[in-house]
């Protein structure tokens, strides 16, 4: 390619190739750059759909916990490990539902 120029010298040359080299790297760059995009696009809505099926579960799981402490429990009981995991499930759920409320609406101004 350069060879049949007698005139380019070899820093000239090798300029020439640091610079087409420079230019593959950027292409590279740009091609692994979508590629990460895409996958933490994709991982953020597996993230989303984990979490909304969290959420519902841990409202149903304290629903489920109210109303059997209702039917079978009495104030004066200290309450298990499992109770205090499913308030705070209760809790943490409420609190999702919310801040993701407002989220959603910021995004869809």
């Amino acid at each position: 390619m350069f060879a049949n120029n007698p005139r380019v010298n070899p820093l000239e040359s090798r300029k020439r190739l640091l610079v087409a080299e420079s230019e593959l790297n950027r292409a590279q760059l740009v091609h692994e750059w979508v590629a990460m995009t895409a996958g933490v696009r994709t991982l953020a809505a597996r993230v989303r759909s984990f979490g909304s099926i969290a959420s519902a579960a841990a409202l149903l799981v304290t629903g489920l916990a109210a109303f059997r402490r209702g039917k079978f429990g009495s104030a004066d009981v200290r309450l298990s490990w499992l109770q205090t995991i499913l308030k705070g499930a209760g809790l943490i759920s409420t609190l999702w539902l919310a801040f993701r409320g407002k989220g959603h609406d910021q995004e869809n101004k």
